[in-house]
């Protein structure tokens, strides 16, 4: 029995067939009662990260133990050189495609999770699409390398191609690129961020409603949205009304009232006027400030926080037609413009000339010229 035993994995065909068992047990094995250990493991830390991390890695384990040992089973068989060569080279290509998407999904847990820590936040959310691109450009990259690497093409020649290409491509494509390299910077220095309200030195003024590697998206009080190039945003002025502490925004209504007007009386309408205002807040209250002597009348000012920028239109509507109502109950004139002109003396009066002879008929002898 022994003798047959021994005589049983003597032929090339039993032992990789051995081989594959063996391979199979070892992957039931890491997937079953090791990755089960690994989970029970991981249960005893805070963070919620290593058990995805290991359930992530289940699958990819199993099949890299399975193609493992297919190719130690390759071996020991007799094939020739081009049936070598294209199993080991489908294998290995599997193995790294396996490997390629279980990185990136791993590299996208890990970077959600340090967007999310409660005690550090070491990545901010708004560079979670940036990263996440860049991580998927050097998966990829790296995978591609070692498929091509699998089927021993030649990289080097390719590398040497793509770096003409590539100069080609970059001049033919400075603008997109400058696109490109803006939407990073914006992405990275985060000017604003989706929801904000934008005002651009170029007159646009609107919620941003799309980050994008080559353009920015707002979408204006019109019910419009205009697409801008990152590379024009990069160049330009921008006025964050989101930005701060807060969201909210102060507004201001300037009104005249006439030479001679009760100051304090003024102060009074105008500070009821926003106090009983819903749109504005109360804390910090409205405030009202005397700024100074104008042309026409004294320059007052009221002056309110709102809760959102978008809103600023409608509420300084509804400011200025109670002030106006305001002002005529209580008897304050507003007054227009008024300019006094002083002439200081007219020019001298010309003194009459008398005719000339050859200007008319001799009024002095009138029987001349007449018949």
């Amino acid at each position: 029995m022994y003798k047959s035993f021994l005589e049983l994995f003597s032929t090339p065909w039993s032992r990789a067939g051995v081989l594959m068992l063996v391979s199979l047990g070892l992957a039931f094995l890491c997937r079953g009662p090791l990755s089960r250990l690994f989970l029970w493991l991981s249960r005893g830390t805070q963070s919620d990260l290593d058990d995805q991390v290991v359930s992530e890695l289940r699958r990819p384990i199993f099949s890299s133990v399975v193609l493992l040992g297919a190719m130690a089973s390759l071996f020991h068989l007799e094939l020739s050189s081009t049936a070598a060569y294209w199993c080991f080279s489908l294998l290995k290509t599997g193995l790294v495609l396996i490997w390629m998407v279980t990185g990136i999904r791993v590299m996208v847990l890990l970077l959600r999770w340090l967007s999310e820590r409660p005690d550090v936040q070491l990545v901010q959310p708004r560079l979670l699409p940036l990263l996440d691109n860049v991580a998927r450009v050097i998966m990829v990259g790296g995978a591609a390398y070692l498929v091509l690497l699998s089927w021993h093409v030649d990289v080097a020649a390719w590398l040497t191609s793509a770096g003409i290409v590539g100069i080609a491509i970059g001049f033919a494509a400075k603008d997109t690129l400058a696109n490109l390299f803006a939407g990073f910077f914006i992405l990275t220095d985060a000017p604003y961020k989706v929801g904000d309200y934008i005002n651009l030195d170029s007159g646009e003024r609107g919620q941003v409603t799309d980050i994008g590697i080559r353009s920015t998206r707002i979408f204006t009080r019109d019910d419009v949205e205009i697409t801008i190039p990152n590379s024009t945003i990069a160049s330009s002025k921008i006025i964050n009304e989101s930005g701060g502490k807060w969201e909210r925004e102060r507004v201001r209504v300037t009104v005249e009232a006439a030479y001679g007007s009760d100051i304090d009386k003024v102060r009074e309408v105008l500070l009821n006027v926003g106090l009983n205002n819903p749109s504005l807040y109360q804390d910090p209250e409205p405030r009202v400030r005397f700024r100074s002597f104008g042309a026409s009348g004294l320059v007052f000012q009221l002056m309110g926080w709102i809760e959102r920028p978008e809103k600023r239109g409608r509420v300084l509507d509804a400011l200025n037609t109670e002030v106006y109502k305001a002002f005529q109950q209580a008897g304050i004139e507003i007054p227009f413009s008024q300019h006094d002109l002083w002439i200081r003396g007219w020019p001298p009066k010309k003194p009459e000339t008398p005719p000339s002879e050859g200007d008319g008929p001799n009024v002095s002898n009138p029987e001349e010229g007449s018949d």
